[in-house]
């Protein structure tokens, strides 16, 4: 690699200066995906409140490395800058540039995500607990190089796939912003249409103090339990020792696996049926960080310190994600790094809802259950184009085949 490219060490930016809010966000290798690609971290930004040299501040499309393992498989991934003028260039991290006539950008981003150049920068770098790799190992990697026509051709099939993908991923997006917009109306304002299609609490519908919430409530409305208005299941025990790496046994969620929906843990046990995922539950781990997702992927069976609640027509597991929401966030920030949070079982049957009368929980049910099948949909599509983009990309890197 080193014969068309070179890297450019980050500057190491002040901790003193860092901040919560401002304009400038600090780059970190959280910024990556393992995988490859750029990792948004909203709400985790570092921000940077101190003078800076503007040659350290990124452009739009700049392609850059993770030159440490924050976590594992990190080391080596590339990722290109989304927006002009507010990321900058960190330390540990690698800035790019590389020789036009000899390889073309979206290729040189792909090649990074080969199992051989991973390989390569993996068996060169220094650490022992956190790897660490340098411009020079870099150098030494050893890349195949075509022809810079069939590098063009190749990585824009690839390009075209991840670009859908993130399409898919703006399109969840809005799907969750306006299902969460419509709820916030609904459950938490009160200004679900009346009876004249007017907002209801701001028309003068008539409320009651409900005792429970400490708040009022639209008359005739109800405050019931997750576990009494949704089918509720916790996870099988498996037993790790019958884990396999076969992907044709039955593959096991586990905590791990909630928010990529995905996993790569597979058992040779025999379990009841109740233990198997379907598309649209709700899975939220009870120990760590409470991921929360809905499933959407194969069939699946649920591992032990997960919760799934599964939408019975009447009510959505969407409802249900949005009013267990506040709560499950709460608790996580309550924990702090030096411990394991945990919920209980009395935890979840703690979990409620509001809801109203049957004509207009009807329609609220409808509507969520429309936004979870696109949401899902998409989703799916989003994990069924990266596995087509995962199985070309080796064939097409060395050569095995090409794009005409």
């Amino acid at each position: 690699m080193g014969d068309f490219l070179r890297v450019k060490h980050g500057f190491p930016f002040l901790g003193e200066f860092f901040s919560t809010s401002g304009k400038y966000i600090v780059l970190t290798p959280g910024n990556f995906y393992e995988s490859g690609g750029f990792k948004r971290t909203f709400g985790k930004e570092k921000y940077y409140i101190s003078d800076f040299l503007k040659e350290y501040l990124c452009s739009e499309g700049d392609l850059i490395v993770a030159m440490t393992e924050q976590a594992e498989g990190l080391l080596g991934s590339t990722a290109i800058i989304p927006e002009n003028g507010i990321y900058l260039h960190n330390q540990r991290i690698g800035l790019i540039s590389w020789d036009v006539d000899v390889v073309d950008k979206h290729y040189l981003y792909y090649l990074f995500m080969t199992r051989s150049v991973r390989k390569q920068i993996r068996d060169t770098a220094s650490g022992t607990k956190v790897k660490h790799t340098s411009p020079e190992r870099i150098y030494d990697v050893d890349v195949f190089v075509p022809d810079i026509t069939v590098q063009q051709n190749n990585a824009a099939l690839l390009w075209m796939l991840d670009k859908k993908i993130q399409l898919n991923n703006c399109i969840i997006a809005e799907l969750e912003t306006m299902a969460k917009t419509i709820y916030d109306y609904w459950f938490v304002q009160f200004d679900f249409p009346d009876e004249n299609g007017r907002p209801y609490r701001s028309s003068g519908g008539e409320m009651g103090w409900n005792e429970q919430l400490k708040r009022e409530i639209p008359i005739g409305w109800k405050i019931e339990s997750i576990v009494s208005l949704f089918d509720v299941c916790y996870g099988y025990p498996f037993d790790t020792k019958q884990f396999v790496d076969e992907p044709n046994h039955q593959p096991v969620v586990r905590i791990r696996d909630i928010l990529d929906s995905d996993t790569s843990a597979y058992t040779t046990e025999s379990v009841d049926n109740k233990y198997w995922l379907c598309s649209k539950d709700l899975i939220i781990g009870m120990d760590g960080n409470f991921h929360m997702n809905f499933w959407h992927s194969t069939p699946a069976l649920l591992n032990q310190r997960c919760v799934r609640i599964r939408g019975n027509g009447k009510h959505s597991a969407l409802q249900a994600y949005f009013s267990a929401a506040p709560y499950i966030k709460a608790r996580e920030q309550n924990v702090n790094r030096t411990t394991v949070g945990h919920l209980s079982a009395d935890d979840i049957k703690a979990l409620h809802v509001l809801t109203p009368p049957k004509e207009l929980q009807n329609k609220a049910t409808e509507m969520f259950e429309s936004f979870l099948e696109k949401i899902c949909a998409a989703k799916k599509e989003n994990i069924e184009l990266a596995k087509f983009r995962n199985w070309l990309l080796p064939m097409l890197m060395n050569g095995q085949v090409r794009v005409e």
